[in-house]
């Protein structure tokens, strides 16, 4: 088995590339203009449309009308989990742990099933507060008194090596979270998690418990959304990418060049990717987890092109992988390769990891439409949506500004097609 590297590429330095000043990327948000809780209705939010350079508006229940015939709308049906947890010494000394990724188990259902123990890498809150000793408290679990400590083994830059264990086997870790967790709600919200945000700030079709915040497109959807896109024959596929705390990172360098782009897992189903083969030219994202997913998958098969006998160990896309020199591929043929090499091993999902930067320059491969909320000033979100665009976000944003629509996570959102 081997390590998937990309073998075959001329590479481009990030430096020797064009520059992409980041300021170009700026706008101003006033605060009132963030949305700090979600619409009572999800469908009830205003929702965008932009085609052609023509920007136009309406309601989000009324999705299905503007959607292509026949196309495929493709959904993250990540799950977040209550990452935040929080201890106090002795001293009375407030530590905040903050679940990044999973280490030991390295697999997020093998780590969130643990029992007893597991590792994961993670944030610390006031960790000067934390010189020595485990941090422990008490839970209590069916009348049962439960001791859940965490213990820090290594640091590594700003990020933190933390084994947690419990005295009781029966319980998962997952569980714990459960009862002892906290939500983490966007930084930018300025509030403390509420109770109602545990149902608001999940999809209505969550399933895969990993993310430490929500693929937020997704929020608008409601079984009467679905129900309208049955009726006009438009089908849904699902595939799964862990949110991790980077999706917030903002961008400190004067050019995306000098950015290091987060990575996140992904897994996307063996009968889903045939769906999407089948569908090429109709593919619809929900959210910019499912385009960087989507997106990822055709860099995935053309390495598989250079590697077909190959048992592979860790799939992955790195940053700069689509701006590198090389020779294109059909997308299907691309697909075709991963579909090879999945049936090939006996496998029923793709499981990588992706670090994919989509910015001004990129080139869709998979996609002709998204569904996405409205941006942070200076983020990588901001520039997928304007390489999406062709550098028309500011006609989306004056608009959207202009007219009053709520903007981040809770807020509206936007259908943007191509052609």
């Amino acid at each position: 088995m081997r390590k998937f590297t990309n073998f075959y590429c001329l590479v481009n330095h990030p430096e020797q590339k064009e520059a992409i000043y980041i300021d170009d990327f700026n706008y101003e948000l006033p605060d009132e203009r963030i949305a700090k809780y979600p619409l009572s209705k999800r469908d009830s939010s205003r929702l965008l449309l932009y085609r052609d350079g023509v920007v136009s508006e309406s309601v989000f229940s009324n999705l299905a009308q503007y959607l292509p015939q026949n196309c495929l709308l493709v959904c993250n049906n990540t799950r977040v989990i209550q990452a935040r947890l929080v201890f106090h010494k002795q001293t009375g000394a407030r530590i905040e742990v903050f679940c990044l990724e999973p280490l030991i188990p390295s697999d997020y259902a093998l780590s969130l099933s643990a029992t007893g123990g597991c590792e994961w890498k993670c944030l610390i809150g006031n960790l000067k507060k934390w010189k020595e000793g485990a941090l422990q408290q008490k839970i209590l679990f069916d009348e049962k008194e439960v001791t859940f400590s965490a213990e820090l083994l290594e640091t590594e830059e700003n990020t933190h090596r933390i084994r947690f264990s419990w005295d009781a086997d029966e319980l998962s870790f997952s569980e714990i979270l459960m009862q002892i967790g906290e939500l983490p709600i966007p930084p930018y919200l300025h509030r403390k998690t509420e109770e109602t945000d545990k149902k608001t700030y999940q999809t209505v079709y969550s399933k895969i418990e990993g993310s430490v915040a929500a693929p937020t497109a997704g929020l608008h959807f409601t079984p009467e959304v679905f129900s309208s896109l049955k009726s006009k024959n438009i089908e849904i596929e699902e595939l799964t990418l862990h949110v991790g705390a980077g999706t917030f990172q903002p961008v400190k360098s004067a050019t995306i060049n000098q950015h290091t782009m987060h990575t996140e897992t992904i897994a996307v189903p063996l009968n889903t990717i045939k769906h999407i083969q089948s569908k090429i030219g109709n593919i619809i994202a929900v959210g910019t987890t499912s385009v960087r997913t989507l997106e990822s998958l055709y860099y995935i098969g053309k390495n598989l092109l250079y590697l077909p006998d190959e048992n592979i160990t860790d799939f992955r896309v790195d940053q700069w992988e689509p701006y590198e020199t090389t020779e294109d591929i059909p997308v299907e043929k691309s697909l075709q390769n991963i579909i090879d090499y999945l049936e090939k091993h006996e496998l029923d999902t793709l499981h990588a990891e992706t670090q994919i930067l989509i910015q001004p320059g990129f080139q869709f491969r998979v996609i002709n439409g998204m569904i996405t909320n409205f941006h942070q000033p200076k983020s990588t979100l901001l520039l997928l949506v304007s390489a999406f665009v062709d550098g028309n976000w500011r006609t989306i944003y004056d608009y959207a500004l202009s007219n009053g629509f709520r903007f981040l996570s809770y807020g509206d959102s936007s259908l943007l097609l191509k052609g």
